[in-house]
């Protein structure tokens, strides 16, 4: 029982937010002779905050089809050599952060499916809610996996519909996946991007001088020296090949249902999904939370880093001082490990320290992201008080996250999120603050400029979801 505990502090430590599962990167060249494996590899830098577990690069030349991927961060998986065994004109690649029990070799991506008609790869970013029917299926076909990843449904299905040729197979596969992707396949002589019907996952397009970008975010097409064009609609096929560039919709019914929380703290703040800018989010964000509950206080901080867009929106909002007094490593990710229990306890300090001279004898309010288990709340409260704060009032920029996402962010169970069940008071209770206020769903959709409700994913705060959830009613 002991070693549970422990497994569990362990787990509160690390998981303490949502996790993205994925980013995708895609690069075509109109030159066969260019090599975008090096490319992409940069494109995946701008990334890697959407998963830190293993990471992979496929790239093309003359119908060939190579991929190297491994464990760890992009500069852990890909060395000067690697890159080099990876030479062709369109490449795709993909960083992975995996739920409970997915963070395995098999599991990393793109996958890739040889076959005699060819070879393509893919990478995928999302969930599909029908995975498990669509594989059994396949298994019935006499198709077999590696892996426990929904991706590897989506290529096999796509090889599986081959014979139909590209366009064909890759729409009669996306009809038949539920749920939420943004897809990039890369095949011997095009580069294809598709976004699921409600665009949950976002996925943007971009030019570069003689090529074309395909990348989760708008910041990793940046980084590689391209030009944003556009984003990927919601039920959008984007093909690319040395022709044409050619756009279709797959779906007539289309509701836009973009995940809130690529705003709130997914999306780097230099990127621009859907048309809205992140970082203006987040600081109108923290505008709107100081309008609905301010506090008179001193100071004013944010927590590293989504937090402190809204800290600075929050101090502009109520004229309260805004200062950096909350430290973050930037070298402590998910493999942090402490040895036990009572070193587990003190060890927040390793991730986030607090400047003890601009804090001290002050009412400060902390502004952050979101709360999801409450450990790293909680520990902030106890060393903002040890380092001598008056007083210590939380806001949090989203609303109290209640329910569990389906759609490609890892989330505890219901029993994991201190808000399910909670009032906030008795929340503010259990982490020791002064005071704790949320944001209010209306107050989100106006950081976002959103005219309505239904153009966003909510499911998380309100437990309503923009397409069925089979597993919902387990809950």
């Amino acid at each position: 029982m002991k070693a549970e505990m422990e497994a569990e502090t362990e787990r509160d430590d690390r998981d303490d937010k949502l996790h993205e599962e994925c980013g995708v990167f895609g690069m075509f060249s109109t030159d066969p002779l260019r090599d975008m494996a090096p490319l992409v590899y940069y494109g995946l830098f701008s990334l890697q905050h959407r998963g830190q577990e293993s990471a992979g690069i496929a790239a093309v030349r003359d119908g060939n089809i190579e991929c190297r991927k491994g464990m760890g961060l992009v500069g852990e998986v890909f060395s000067p050599g690697v890159i080099e065994e990876l030479p062709g004109s369109a490449a795709i690649g993909h960083v992975r952060y995996s739920t409970s029990g997915g963070s395995v070799i098999e599991n990393a991506q793109p996958f890739v499916s040889r076959f005699k008609l060819g070879s393509i790869a893919v990478a995928h970013n999302g969930t599909l809610t029908n995975a498990d029917v669509v594989r059994e299926l396949l298994e019935d076909a006499g198709i077999s996996f590696t892996s426990s990843s929904d991706s590897e449904v989506i290529v096999n299905l796509i090889a599986k519909n081959y014979k139909k040729g590209l366009e064909k197979s890759i729409t009669d596969t996306i009809k038949f996946i539920k749920g939420s992707y943004a897809l990039l396949v890369l095949t011997g002589d095009a580069l294809v991007g598709a976004r699921d019907p409600n665009g949950i996952r976002p996925l943007c397009m971009g030019e570069i001088d003689g090529g074309w970008v395909l990348a989760s975010e708008s910041c990793a097409i940046d980084a590689v020296g391209g030009k944003f064009l556009r984003d990927v609609e919601p039920g959008e096929v984007v093909i690319i090949n040395r022709e044409q560039v050619l756009s279709f919709t797959f779906s007539e019914k289309t509701r836009r249902a973009v995940c809130a929380f690529e705003y709130v703290y997914f999306a780097r703040p230099d990127s621009i999904i859907d048309g809205v800018d992140v970082y203006g989010a987040r600081v109108r964000a923290g505008q709107i939370l100081g309008r609905e509950a301010a506090v008179v206080a001193d100071l004013v901080i944010g927590v590293p880093d989504s937090g402190v867009p809204a800290a600075i929106g929050y101090g502009r909002a109520t004229g309260t001082p805004f200062g950096v007094g909350i430290v973050k490593s930037k070298y402590v990710g998910r493999t942090f490990i402490a040895p036990n229990q009572a070193v587990r306890e003190r060890a927040v300090s390793v991730k986030h320290n607090v400047i003890a001279s601009e804090v001290r004898g002050k009412r400060v309010v902390v502004i952050d992201d979101s709360i999801v288990r409450g450990t790293t709340s909680r520990r902030l409260v106890s060393i903002l008080r040890e380092a001598g704060a008056r007083e210590v009032h939380f806001r949090v920029c989203s609303p109290p996250v209640r329910c569990p996402c389906y759609f490609g962010i890892d989330t505890p169970h219901r029993r994991g999120l201190i808000s399910n069940g909670s009032s906030v008071t008795e929340l503010c209770a259990s982490l020791g603050a002064d005071s704790l206020a949320f944001i209010s769903v209306a107050g989100l959709l106006d950081s976002l400029d959103a005219g309505e409700e239904d153009s966003y994913c909510l499911g998380c705060f309100t437990g309503e979801y923009p397409i069925p959830v089979s597993g919902e009613e387990r809950e």
